[in-house]
C-alpha cells in the first residue's frame, strides 16, 4: 500500500521535520518510484508510528505492509517455525524481528548485515545507546543486523522530598536489590493503609514475597526451569538467599502490600488516589518510562494536588555484575531481509526511524519507549532521562528455548509455589523447605508433562501416517480403475 494519507496530530510534527529537511540539506531523492515491502504487526499502528513522517519525506517509496494478524492465534511451541515460514512466503524487504528471534535469523541468514551500509553511507551511529549497539552485535554474532529505534526499561523513581524529610540519603545508579531494601526500611512504618509512608511499592498492586522474590531472582539471572536438561532447581544457596532476602523486606512492613490488593476500578481521579507513590506517599517505586507521562496527567488531573520532586536511578542490579542490568529490553529489532531486491529503500528507512530527526518528534510523547538516540530528550517535565542509559544491558537469555516446556506444566507448577509461599508467610514453613518441596513437586509435574507431550505428538504422528496411507489406496484403487477403462 503506498503512502496516501496523514493522520491530522502529526501535521505539527510533519512540519517540524520538512523544516528540520530543509536546515539540514537532505541529499536529492531518487526521482524513480521505489516499493517496499514491510513486516508488521498492524497496517494502522504502522503509519501512526512510523509511516506517516517517512512518506512525507520520502514520497517516492512506496510502501506495502504486510500485516503479522496471522501470527496472532500460532501456540507458543510453533511460534519460532510459523514466524519463519511467514517470512518466506510473504519475502519482505524489512522484518521485524525482537530479541527473541533476532539471534536466530541472523544466524541462519536469513537478515543482511549493515555494517557495510553503515560504512558507505558514513551513517551516523556514535549517538545510538553503545550498551544497545553491543547487544544487538553480540547476538549477531560480533555482526549488526538491525537496529531499534527504541529500548524499553525499568528504572528506580523516588520521591526526593520524602528522602530529604526523613534524612534519607538519595538512591544512587546502581543500588542492589539488599541496598534498595536497607533504604526503603528507614521510612517510618505507623499510620493506616491509605494515609502511611512506604518505602518501597509498586503501583499497580501489593508486592508479595512470591513478586518480590521473582524480581529479585530475575536480577540475578536465575532460572527455576531449565528447558535444556528439563530440571527444576530452587534448591541451592543463591535461590534461598533472595527469597529470604525477600521475606525480611516483608516483614519488614516498609514495602506496600494493600489487603484488598490495591486499585478495583473507578473513575480516574479514584485511580490516581489510590497510588501511593503518586499521591507523594511512597519513598521509591520502579517503573518505566511511561510512568512519567501519568505522573504528569495525575498533577493536572487532581485537584489540589501536592507537588514533590521527582528523581530517577538506574538499578537494580546483581552485585556480581553492578555495570550492566536485566530491565532493558528491545521492543522491536528492526532487519533487511538478505536478498531483499529493495535494499535501496529498505536501508533509507532503517535509517530515517533510527535517525535524529524521527527521535526528536517522537521524544514529544513517552509511549514509544526509550529513544536509543542519546541526548534527544534530556529530560522530560523536569527529570533527567539520564539513568536509562547508565547501565549495560545485558543478555536475558531467561526465555531462551522455553517453548520446549509444555504449557500444561505450568498449570500444574504454580499452584505448588502459591501454596508453598503462603506457607512461607504464615510461617508454618521454613524458606529451605518450601524450596525443595517446590523443586521435587514441580519436578514430578514436569516430567508427567514431557511425557504426555512426547505421547501426543507420537500419537499426531502416527494417525497422519495412518491417513496418508489410506490417501495412497485411495489414489492407487482411482489409478487402477481409469486403466482398466
Amino acid at each position: 500500500m503506498g503512502y496516501k494519507w496523514l493522520h491530522k496530530p502529526l501535521i505539527l510534527a510533519v512540519s517540524l521535520l520538512l523544516i528540520a529537511g530543509c536546515s539540514t540539506g537532505p541529499a536529492k531523492q531518487k526521482e524513480t518510484q521505489q516499493s517496499l515491502k514491510i513486516m508488521f504487526g498492524d497496517e494502522g499502528y504502522f503509519y501512526q508510528t512510523y509511516g506517516d513522517l517517512f512518506g512525507m519525506k520520502y514520497p517516492n517509496i512506496d510502501i506495502e505492509i504486510i500485516s503479522m494478524q496471522s501470527m496472532s492465534n500460532v501456540e507458543q511451541q510453533d511460534y519460532q517455525k510459523a514466524y519463519q515460514d511467514f517470512v518466506e512466503k510473504e519475502q519482505p524487504d524489512i522484518i521485524m524481528t525482537d530479541a527473541g528471534n533476532y539471534d536466530t535469523f541472523a544466524s541462519e541468514g536469513l537478515l543482511m548485515e549493515l555494517d557495510t551500509l553503515i560504512d558507505r553511507d558514513k551513517y551516523d551511529t556514535s549517538t545510538i545507546f553503545p550498551g544497545l549497539i553491543d547487544l544487538l552485535k553480540e547476538n549477531g554474532g560480533g555482526k549488526l543486523y538491525g537496529l531499534a529505534p527504541a529500548f524499553y526499561g525499568s528504572v528506580i523513581y523516588y520521591n526526593a522530598d520524602l528522602f530529604a524529610e526523613y534524612g534519607v540519603e538519595l538512591p544512587h545508579d546502581g543500588m542492589t536489590w539488599q541496598e534498595l531494601i536497607d533504604t526503603a526500611r528507614r521510612f517510618p512504618v505507623d499510620g493506616d493503609e491509605k494515609t502511611r509512608i512506604y518505602g518501597f511499592g509498586e503501583q499497580y498492586g501489593g508486592m508479595t514475597l512470591e513478586s518480590l522474590a521473582s524480581r529479585i531472582v530475575y536480577t540475578q539471572g536465575l532460572q527455576a526451569i531449565n528447558p535444556n536438561t528439563m530440571k527444576v532447581t530452587l534448591n541451592t544457596d543463591s535461590w534461598k538467599q533472595a527469597y529470604k532476602t525477600a521475606f525480611d523486606a516483608i516483614e519488614s512492613n516498609a514495602f506496600y502490600n494493600p489487603q484488598e490488593g490495591g486499585f478495583q476500578g473507578g473513575t480516574m481521579d479514584e485511580y490516581y488516589k489510590s497510588q501511593p507513590f503518586l499521591m507523594g506517599r511512597m519513598a521509591m517505586t520502579m517503573d518505566s518510562l511511561s510512568f512519567l507521562q501519568e505522573f504528569k496527567e495525575a498533577k493536572s488531573a487532581i485537584k489540589d494536588y501536592k507537588p514533590f520532586q521527582v528523581g530517577i536511578a538506574a538499578g537494580p542490579v546483581d552485585p556480581a555484575t553492578p555495570d550492566q542490568t536485566r530491565e532493558i529490553y528491545f521492543g522491536r529489532i528492526l532487519s533487511i531481509r538478505a536478498n531483499s531486491p529493495n535494499v535501496d529503500a529498505a536501508w533509507e528507512f532503517l535509517k530515517f526511524v533510527n535517525g535524529d530527526e524521527y527521535a526528536k518528534i517522537k521524544s514529544r510523547t513517552m509511549n514509544n519507549g526509550v529513544s536509543s538516540r542519546m541526548g534527544v530528550t534530556k529530560e522530560f517535565d523536569g527529570v533527567s532521562l539520564e539513568p536509562f542509559y547508565k547501565l549495560k544491558p545485558v543478555i536475558d537469555n531467561s526465555n531462551a528455548n522455553m517453548d520446549k516446556i509444555p504449557i500444561t506444566f505450568y498449570e500444574k507448577y504454580q499452584p505448588i509455589v502459591s501454596r508453598e509461599m503462603d506457607l512461607v508467610q504464615k510461617k508454618s514453613k521454613s524458606i529451605d523447605e518450601a524450596l525443595r518441596t517446590i523443586e521435587e513437586e514441580g519436578q514430578a509435574q514436569l516430567d508427567i508433562a514431557v511425557k504426555e507431550q512426547a505421547n501426543k505428538k507420537n500419537s499426531d504422528a502416527s494417525s497422519n501416517e495412518s491417513a496418508g496411507g489410506e490417501d495412497g489406496a485411495g489414489i492407487s484403487a482411482t489409478v487402477e480403475s481409469n486403466s482398466a477403462e
